[in-house]
């Protein structure tokens, strides 16, 4: 570890912003708000879209392209939506510009302002349901399962990298339906599908739940979603899913001819995951020796590094590491054989761990005459010298162990800081230390607010599997029949 590199307990914050930037995931532009995700992040990112990507697909659904901008006038169809999102709209005015004649600069050209105003896409629904009427006449046409890789601008004040920036990428899948049973089977659908990705490639434990109408998607019947529990003991909505019902089939007039030969509006579904799931992958799994990523993520799975004197040796190193590095490519294995002279074995030992490769191969000249190499785990970071025969089947074991070792400490911690209260004053104490709290809630929106603004903590979800059981609310005293779970959050 860095010796000026702040640790998670000394400030969290800093240490979140810090291992972004020297792990060259990404750093903030000259643009307000946004951030260059540099080749390290973009590589994690792409290994997110392509595992999702097959999973949509295998799901049936297709992927598709809307415009960046849509009319003023569209937002203002959906209420509750426009509502919604008016405060993080950003919105264009004017096509072109125009120098000052005093040479100071350019401003707006007044003849060149729009007829109606364009808003920089902060989601897409209206531009796809104005575009899905012309696409939809009868039930023939449906189910409509389309799926958009996009960047989305939302005017957010307050901005960190990944968590919550200005411009940020995501994918947005928008489904069209006959029935509303259709519609829910599908919402729920891709619910398991995030979730599945979540721990199964990201190794984070999530819990999956519906939100409460204050926390509901603006436009949405229903919001799922899963939530995920960060080091900080702070939640992170991992991904959301929505029933739209036929909120946006109405505000846009789609209908299609039913099998009883009527016309009929049609179901609707959302569901996105942004480049938030980075936060969340570093948060879940990194420590203060940086960088900790589960090897189904990780652009360079194994790393191997040449200890050598003379080129006689030189050359006996390199013609083990060419064998090794064929045979894990065989394997479906990403491996980098750094044979850099710039750099020495120490530096290049921290680099790497830094940025979290999962194994490290140290390929030393007197081992090797042993037939012995060192191999170094990132998770525990401990290593140990192994046998060089049968080396690429060990390491697949291995980087399997460790994707499952990373998922369960992730999951013993979130385990470790889930707790059952069941009185306010219990619970203005252990919001406090962070964690999961499942406690009875009255069911109202005022109650939800209030126990906000008192606390800072929301309802993340109401958890799919919560058991129905008799309590009194926290704040309230009133009755209610399962718990919820609140944390404060991102």
């Amino acid at each position: 570890m860095a010796k000026d590199f702040v640790t998670r307990q000394e400030n969290y914050s800093e240490w979140y912003n810090e291992l972004v930037v020297r792990a060259d995931l990404a750093e903030n532009s000259a643009v307000r708000g946004c951030m260059v995700i540099k080749p390290y992040g973009y590589a994690i990112w792409e290994k997110m879209q392509v595992a999702l990507d097959k999973m949509f697909k295998e799901t049936g659904h297709q992927n598709a392209y809307f415009p960046l901008f849509i009319p003023k006038s569209y937002f203002e169809k959906e209420a509750e939506h426009v509502e919604g999102f008016a405060k993080e709209c950003a919105v264009v005015t004017h096509h072109r510009l125009s120098a000052k004649s005093d040479g100071k600069g350019l401003e707006p050209d007044p003849t060149a302002k729009l007829e109606e105003e364009l808003i920089v896409r902060p989601t897409s629904e209206t531009i796809i349901w104005d575009t899905y009427r012309g696409w939809i006449k009868s039930y023939r046409d449906l189910p409509i399962l389309c799926n958009q890789w996009a960047n989305v601008v939302r005017w957010e004040m307050r901005t960190r990298m990944f968590l919550r920036t200005a411009e940020f990428l995501w994918q947005e899948g928008h489904t069209a339906h006959e029935t509303s049973e259709e519609a829910i089977e599908e919402t729920k659908k891709m619910l398991d599908v995030y979730a599945y990705f979540a721990e199964n490639f990201m190794a984070v434990p999530v819990i999956k739940g519906v939100k409460s109408p204050n926390e509901r998607f603006a436009g949405a019947l229903d919001t799922y979603c899963i939530e995920a529990l960060m080091q900080d003991g702070k939640a992170l909505q991992a991904g959301t899913s929505h029933f739209l019902g036929q909120n946006f089939a109405k505000a846009f007039d789609v209908k299609f001819l039913s099998k009883d030969n009527k016309l009929e509006y049609v179901w609707a579904t959302s569901w996105g995951v942004s480049t938030r799931l980075m936060g969340a992958l570093i948060m879940s799994h990194s420590d203060d020796n940086g960088l900790v990523l589960p090897p189904k993520l990780a652009p360079t799975q194994v790393v191997i590094i040449p200890i050598f004197k003379g080129e006689e040796q030189k050359a006996m190193v390199n013609s083990h590491a060419e064998r090794i590095c064929s045979e894990l490519r065989a394997k479906g294995i990403s491996v980098k054989y750094d044979d850099r002279d710039a750099y020495k074995p120490g530096w290049k030992f921290n680099e790497y761990e830094f940025k979290g490769v999962p194994v490290r191969v140290t390929l030393g000249a007197r081992d090797l005459e042993q037939g012995l190499v060192e191999i170094a785990r990132r998770d525990t970071l401990t290593k140990e010298s192994i046998s060089i025969e049968g080396i690429s089947d060990k390491i697949k074991k291995l980087l399997e162990d460790i994707q499952e070792n990373i998922y369960n400490k992730a999951l013993h911690f979130r385990e470790e800081s889930t707790k059952e209260v069941n009185s306010w004053e219990e619970f203005l104490v252990e919001i406090e230390k962070g964690g999961f709290l499942k406690c009875h809630w009255d069911g109202t929106p005022e109650t939800e607010e209030k126990i906000k603004e008192l606390t800072k903590a929301t309802i993340r979800c109401i958890p799919l599997d919560a058991k129905e059981e008799e309590g009194k609310c926290i704040l309230t005293g009133k009755p209610s029949h399962k718990r919820v779970l609140f944390s404060r959050a991102y």
